[in-house]
This record gives structure tokens, sequence and C-alpha cells, in this order.
């Protein structure tokens, strides 16, 4: 079913609800998932998080300092 059928769908089901209590708690409950969609994985982080994230990405800019994914798989293997 393609995204236009579904809204048209949708639609016609809620048309077909008369029962107050029953339209408000859909709605909220459609609010709730399309508030917990919109957050993203960033404004989830405290800000230590962010700043430990931040400093992460300026140090792995530094090549120097990388390790091969190949040695960080095989010294942490058991783990996985």
């Amino acid at each position: 079913m393609n995204k236009t059928l579904l809204k048209s769908n949708l639609h016609k089901l809620i048309d077909r609800i008369e029962n107050q209590t029953l339209l408000e708690d859909y709605y909220n409950e459609m609010k709730i998932i399309l508030e917990k969609s919109q957050d993203s994985v960033w404004d989830k982080l405290t800000d230590d998080q962010k700043k430990d994230v931040l400093l992460s990405y300026e140090e792995s800019e530094v090549g120097k300092d990388l390790i091969e994914n190949k040695l960080v798989m095989n010294k942490y293997k058991n783990w996985l």
C-alpha cells in the first residue's frame, strides 16, 4: 500500500469514529509517536556525552592516532 492510499484509509477510519474519548486517545497516541520519531539521538545525549562525541570526532581527524579496524576487532572479539 503506498503512502497516499495509506493516508486516505487512515482518514476514512478516523472519520468513522464517533466516540470523542476514543478520538482523543488516538490523537494523543499519534502525537506521542510523531514526537518520538522526530527526536534525534543527539538531542537525547547529556552535555558531557555530547562533549565526548565531539572530542572523539576531533581525535579521529588525527591519522597517526587511528587504529586499524582489524586490530580492534581482534583485540575485542570475545566481547562481540
